[in-house]
């Protein structure tokens, strides 16, 4: 007989309609609670389910338009529906306004982790909420004009004009925008990967000119004198030779000598910064 009872909260409503929004499924609920953990429940508790799941796919149908397949929603809410119906308690009320809420933040929860190209804050996603309903209250009142100021979005929703920038950021942060995506710039198109800057090499050249600059300071003048010709001047060594009268065999052990003792002390120093900092 419970059977046939739960087909009947399953099939039909209170108005008799196929798969009603508000099913009576009373007596399954009170079943429910009696239930432990086993077969018996599993079954009964995806028979609840299955006639509350046109309730669940109206409240997906609302996030519909938030970039995420209606199949996905309906998956979720499921979902929602199911933590709903296991989590019920009879005795406080009646199950719809209970599964609201629940299926409700099951979906909101999944946009907040899922669906956020670029991460946000939960903080900020607040933010971004309150200020998407200020705008929006605020376009819908008589005699409004172009987009509120953030003065007034700020008024409206209780916030200082530092928390609504914040809002406004979060709203253009929900999708990322492709770095081929097309830009205009006195009507010449061109993409925003375009406009994005690349390494310097020339930032690590600086970074070994001061590495070694220590180093050259403490080399006898003619030494230093050899390595600016060859490496800056680009001399070449029987050029250098000549200048300072010296063999080109001589000024090659020169260079290999001093570019060694540079790099010696350069290591050295490396070596006592991380020992400092480790300690």
């Amino acid at each position: 007989m419970f059977t046939d009872q739960r087909r009947t909260a399953r099939r039909h409503g209170p108005s008799g309609r196929a798969h009603d929004d508000s099913p009576d499924t009373a007596d399954a609920f009170a079943h429910l609670a009696g239930l432990g953990e086993g077969l018996e429940r599993d079954l009964l508790c995806e028979e609840v389910v299955e006639a509350w799941l046109p309730l669940a796919h109206r409240i997906a149908a609302r996030f519909r338009d938030k970039g995420e397949s209606i199949e996905d929603l309906h998956q979720v809410a499921a979902m929602g529906l199911l933590k709903a119906v296991n989590n019920y308690d009879p005795q406080r009320g009646r199950f719809e306004p209970y599964a609201l809420p629940t299926i409700t933040g099951e979906l909101r929860r999944h946009f907040r982790d899922h669906m956020w190209d670029v991460h946000v804050p939960r903080r900020v996603q607040d933010l971004r909420n309150k200020v998407r309903r200020a705008r929006r209250d605020l376009a819908q009142q008589p005699g409004a004009g172009s987009e509120p100021s953030v003065a007034a979005i700020a008024t409206h929703a209780h916030l200082t004009e530092d928390e609504v920038r914040d809002g406004l950021k979060a709203i253009d942060g929900f999708s990322a925008l492709s770095l081929d995506a097309g830009l205009l710039s006195s009507g010449d198109e061109f993409s925003l990967a375009d406009a994005l800057g690349a390494p310097d090499a020339a930032y690590e050249i600086i970074t070994d000119r001061e590495a070694a600059k220590a180093g050259l300071e403490h080399l006898p003048e003619r030494e230093r004198a050899i390595l600016y010709m060859r490496f800056f001047e680009d001399m070449t060594q029987s050029r250098i030779a000549e200048k300072f009268g010296i063999s080109q065999m001589h000024v090659s052990r020169l260079i290999h000598t001093s570019c060694q003792r540079v790099r010696e002390e350069v290591t050295h120093d490396w070596q006592n910064e991380d020992a400092q900092a480790a300690a």
